[in-house]
């Protein structure tokens, strides 16, 4: 297990230093299958095919989830993301905004379903490369 490159993508990220295509080159290559976001706790788990996991901390001050779920400003905020409008940092803060308490991504199934306080959902397919 590749935990430098798991860390490597994260803290990458957070600096607002990679695009979402770099983080998922960099955690296909460390092997991982899926990860999870939650913005509650404060984690990124990694999860890989054989069972394994790894968790790395993430700032606490995402905790303040709005209360209210916002499909339609989730979806504007992705968009931004995928356009490189904006990076991770302000991706994370518009998100919480929208009310998203956590999300999964699933590498092999090239998707994101994300989460918010109250069970409501968004799931999002990965773009087609053009």
């Amino acid at each position: 297990m590749n935990t430098a490159l798991m860390h490597q993508a994260l803290a990458g990220s957070l600096a607002g230093q990679l695009t979402f295509p770099q983080v998922i080159g960099i955690l296909t290559e460390a092997g991982v299958e899926s990860y999870r976001v939650d913005f509650i706790t404060g984690s990124d788990v990694f999860y890989l095919p054989d069972g394994r996991m790894h968790t790395e901390p993430m700032p606490r001050a995402f905790a303040n989830v709005a209360a209210t779920f916002s499909a339609n400003d989730l979806k504007a905020t992705i968009r931004a993301a995928q356009a490189d409008a904006v990076r991770y940092p302000e991706f994370v803060q518009r998100s919480i905004a929208a009310g998203v308490t956590s999300y999964h991504v699933y590498l092999t199934g090239r998707r994101a379903i994300y989460f918010g306080r109250k069970g409501e959902i968004h799931i999002e397919e990965f773009p087609t490369a053009s």
